[in-house]
Order: C-alpha cells, then sequence, then structure tokens
C-alpha cells in the first residue's frame, strides 16, 4: 500500500515523478539495480493515463483499448510473468466507413491479404511497403512526411491511406503530415502479431504493478505532489513537495517534457539554446470519451472488441479533431475482458483540441458534453440497436478532465510531436541527474512505447548513479 508522505525518509538515491507507466518502470526498474527510490504521484490512483473508474457497478478503462504484441516480451523481460501471461489478443477489429467496411485481425499476413484482395494492389508493393516501414528506426531521414510514404507505395489511394493511417492515429495522434518514421516504427509494431490487451483490466494490470514495486523496495507516495525539482551548482539536490524537501541525486520527472522544463525546473537553469529547442516542442492533440455501461440484465452481441467508426468521406486529420467529429472508435468491453465481472461496457475516443473546451463557461461546458454524448450514442445505434434503452450509465470527458486528472499541458493524450524527444533524451545534459520519462516524440507514446522509454531512461539514471559513487 502507498506510504504516507510523513512517512517518507529525508534522502533517497532516486525520486520519480509521477506514475504514468514510464515513471512506475523507471522507478522498477532503479530499484531492481539496487537503488533507493521514491515514486510521487499526485493523485490518488497510480497508472498516469493507465487508469479507471468505477460507476454503478461498472469499471470504466480510461486508456486501456489495445498494443502491439511487443508488450509480451517486454512485460515478461521487465515486469513480470504474471503480468506478461494476462496479455491476449483482440481479433475482431472493424472498420466502418464510407469508403471500406471490414474486419482484420490487424497483423501483416491479413492486412496484406486485404490490400490485394480487396483493394487491388500489386502484392510486389505491398511487400516492398512492408519492408520499408519494417526497417524504419529513429535515426532514419525525418523530412519524409507520412503522407509523402503512402503517395510513394499507394498514389491517389485515399482509402488505402485511411486503412493504414486511421489506426495510428488514435493511437498516437500522428497526421499525416508528421515525419514518416512516427508512423512506419508505431505500425510495423501492431503488423507484428496484431492488437493485444490485457484481460482483468486496468485496475489489475496496475495493482500487479504496485505488487511488484513493492516487492522491490520501492516507497510509494499517493497525493504527493511535487512543487519543485531542486538544483544547485547545475545538479539536481532533490525535490520540494508541500514546503518539505527529499534529497535525492536523481530526479526522474514523468510529468510532461514541458511541464518540467518551465514549472518543476525554472527556465533560469537551462541555457539559451536548450530554451529554444523547448519553446519549438508542439504539444499533441488530447481526447474526448464518452463512457457507457450496459444494464446488467442486458447483453450486446458480440460486434467487434474495436471498432474504428467514421462518417466522414474520406480520413481528414483535422476532422478528426473537430468537436463535431464524426469519427471516432468504439472499445467494446465483454464480460470476458474482466474474468469474474458480468458486465458489458463501452467506451468510445475521438482525439480532441483542448482550445475547443477550455474557454467555455461551465454551463455550455455541460451542454457540449451532453450534446458529445447524443452524437456518441447516434453513432453507436447502428451497431447497438436502442442502445439509449440498454444503457444504465452514461458520462463523458474532455480534454479538460485529462487535464486536471494528469496535469498533462493541455490535457495532451499522446504527450508532444516528434521534436520532444530530442529535448526529453538531453535534459540531462542541462543539469545534471535531472532525467525526463513520458510520451515525447509520437514513437514513445502508447503503452508499449512509454514502458520501453521508462527502461532506457532507468539504464541511463543507473549509469549516472553508479558514476557518481566513484566521485
Amino acid at each position: 500500500m502507498p506510504t504516507h508522505f510523513k512517512y517518507c525518509k529525508d534522502r533517497y538515491d532516486a525520486v520519480v515523478i509521477g506514475s504514468g507507466l514510464g515513471g512506475l518502470t523507471t522507478a522498477n526498474r532503479l530499484a531492481r539495480c539496487g537503488h533507493r527510490v521514491l515514486l510521487l504521484e499526485h493523485h490518488h490512483r497510480l497508472g498516469g493515463l493507465a487508469t479507471w473508474f468505477k460507476r454503478k457497478g461498472h469499471i470504466f478503462d480510461v486508456s486501456l483499448h489495445g498494443f502491439p504484441y511487443g508488450m509480451v516480451k517486454t512485460c515478461k523481460k521487465y515486469w513480470n510473468r504474471e503480468i506478461m501471461n494476462s496479455i491476449v489478443q483482440l481479433r475482431d477489429i472493424v472498420f466502418d466507413n464510407p469508403q471500406f467496411s471490414l474486419k482484420t485481425t490487424f497483423d501483416k499476413q491479413d492486412f496484406a491479404a486485404l490490400l490485394t484482395n480487396r483493394f487491388g494492389i500489386d502484392p510486389k508493393r505491398i511487400e516492398a511497403f512492408f519492408r520499408r516501414v519494417d526497417t524504419m528506426n529513429f535515426y532514419d531521414d525525418r523530412t519524409m512526411t507520412t503522407r509523402e510514404l503512402f503517395e510513394e507505395f499507394f498514389p491517389g489511394r485515399s482509402d488505402v491511406h485511411r486503412l493504414l493511417m486511421e489506426p495510428i492515429t488514435y493511437a498516437n495522434g500522428s497526421t499525416l503530415e508528421d515525419p514518416a518514421i512516427t508512423y512506419g516504427i508505431v505500425f510495423s509494431n501492431f503488423m507484428n502479431r496484431g492488437v493485444f490487451t490485457f484481460q482483468g483490466g486496468t485496475d489489475q494490470l496496475i495493482a500487479l504493478m504496485t505488487r511488484e514495486l513493492e516487492k522491490n523496495g520501492v516507497t510509494i507516495c499517493t497525493g504527493a505532489r511535487v512543487d519543485r525539482i531542486e538544483t544547485k551548482n547545475g545538479r539536481t539536490t532533490g525535490v520540494n513537495v508541500n514546503g518539505r524537501t527529499i534529497g535525492a541525486p536523481a530526479v526522474v520527472s514523468n510529468s510532461g517534457i514541458t511541464n518540467t522544463i518551465y514549472n518543476l525546473v525554472g527556465t533560469d537553469c537551462f541555457t539559451d539554446e536548450f530554451l529554444e529547442q523547448a519553446d519549438r516542442i508542439r504539444v499533441n492533440n488530447s481526447s474526448c470519451q464518452v463512457y457507457l455501461g450496459i444494464r446488467p440484465d442486458t447483453s450486446i452481441e458480440m460486434i467487434g472488441d474495436l471498432i474504428f467508426s467514421s462518417r466522414s468521406p474520406v480520413f481528414d486529420s483535422a476532422e478528426l479533431l473537430d468537436v463535431n467529429t464524426r469519427s471516432k472508435t468504439f472499445s467494446v468491453y465483454y464480460p470476458k475482458t474482466r474474468p469474474g465481472h458480468d458486465r458489458y461496457t463501452i467506451v468510445a475516443s475521438m482525439n480532441s483540441r483542448y482550445e475547443d473546451w477550455s474557454k467555455l463557461d461551465e454551463e455550455h461546458y455541460r451542454l457540449a458534453k451532453v450534446a458529445l454524448i447524443d452524437r456518441t450514442l447516434d453513432d453507436l445505434e447502428r451497431y447497438v440497436p436502442e442502445i439509449r434503452a440498454k444503457i444504465d450509465w452514461q458520462e463523458a470527458a474532455t480534454p479538460r478532465t485529462f487535464n486536471r486528472y494528469t496535469l498533462h499541458t493541455r490535457g495532451t493524450s499522446f504527450g508532444t510531436k516528434f521534436e520532444g524527444l530530442d529535448v526529453s533524451r538531453s535534459i540531462f545534459k542541462q543539469i545534471g541527474g535531472l532525467f525526463h520519462v513520458g510520451s515525447v516524440g509520437i514513437i514513445m507514446s502508447g503503452w508499449l512505447g512509454a514502458i520501453n522509454y521508462g527502461v532506457i531512461v532507468a539504464n541511463d539514471v543507473d549509469s549516472y548513479l553508479r558514476s557518481i559513487e566513484k566521485v
């Protein structure tokens, strides 16, 4: 169980600020390496956006919708076998839009067959496309956009572009104008074996992770919001929480990179050149979600595990962000998702802009959420007839909701655009002992990206701590 902040020691080897999956993984890896680690979370619950809430007997997952097969190996190696064994495949992925309607297992073999038989693409061209994206890495050319990549292999085929792009946009907020490598790396991860999820729900996952953290000796404090990262002579010295300073030679911020620089540390501690880089960081978009609970005396037929639904004529990144978007995903949670919890829930997700919601007064904000729920129910009616009579709970979350609960800048669901990764990776060169882990650069977003980045940063922190021991 988390410890009350007043019982924390005055000094640790490392303090981790924030308990998103990146922060949790960094803390766990550092503790396994033998370091004394304090994990501070401002909320009463761990997980960041990997969280859940309960309403009227329902359990709603906020961000558990799907991740690549690589999560299996990552959880086995960096967490434990019990977590790994709870990962299961989602086999019924549905696309439904004016250009095509189909069902897929969302893996390379099935996509290749669809592109050949359904879309009439030459198999050699398909093979060349997959070969290109499979070999993409962080050091590749960053000037080519995803749009240019698609036009090279599938010129003028907006339907193919939609099939390839729409799921990735929902997964990490990327657009056709972002660097092609941010698309290729994520897409090829999914194409490995398809889409997977965590059986038992986010609450079970975070419970297992918490148990592992405590077993490895991590001190966990919730309800502890860090006010400032303390520095002296170009090095971190600790953190300040409610007027109390906890000393530590290493501090890992799992807060947003812009929040870390401008609010937790302050611009006086960085060079002008670094701040110029930071000023160019673009925060990624946020999300709206609608949570629907099905009455306990009602069931729904198998309509798919994940439905990419749209009434927009073509894929359009701007349309996906519009407050009145006609595009959304439906994540359907059947009783099999949470064995022993015999309930059905549906979570609708839409990409969204913070500024469309942040300036509304309370009454207009309330009415906008009501309209959001109504539009969602109208769209869901196509798959679950008479849906309004079948639900006993409905609730909406907006970018304001995500900003309030996660403290993410502008309520971002996907961190930053690509330029944020370089800043995140180089912050330790500005202040010794200061590290950042979080959703940056698009490719480090999502559950798998966040955990893998947590491992990378933990290795950096471990090396730093061992280096100063020798001084």
